[in-house]
């Protein structure tokens, strides 16, 4: 077992000395690094509200459907559960949108 580890320890070793950048490359990953670090923790923070959102627009979803019919259930349903469900480092540099609530295109014309 000792030997396995010691194995997997090497290994990594030598693999994490053939992704060591340059120094010109040192403050791009660093920034990259920093942009991922941020992702995950604003990830970890955004989610549980995204999905509470999700949950409450779902049952929603089901009180809307004997009144409204199911075109607007799904309408419900997908504005509480689409859009933006993890953070990336794109979202963070301003690079793609983030949306909360989800749904179709909103320049398209209603149906």
């Amino acid at each position: 077992m000792s030997r396995i580890v010691t194995l997997v320890l090497v290994l990594s070793c030598v693999g994490l000395a053939a992704v060591v950048p340059t120094r010109a490359d040192a403050a791009s990953t660093a920034e990259e690094v920093g942009y991922g670090a941020g992702s995950v923790f604003t990830t970890i923070l955004y989610a549980p509200f995204k999905l509470t959102f999700c949950v409450v627009g779902g049952v929603t979803s089901a009180l809307t459907l004997p009144f409204g019919g199911t075109p607007t259930a799904e309408r419900v349903a997908t504005a509480a559960c689409g859009g933006t469900w993890a953070i990336t480092p794109n979202v963070l540099k301003g690079k793609e949108p983030m949306r909360f609530v989800g749904g179709g295109d909103r320049t398209a014309p209603n149906r």
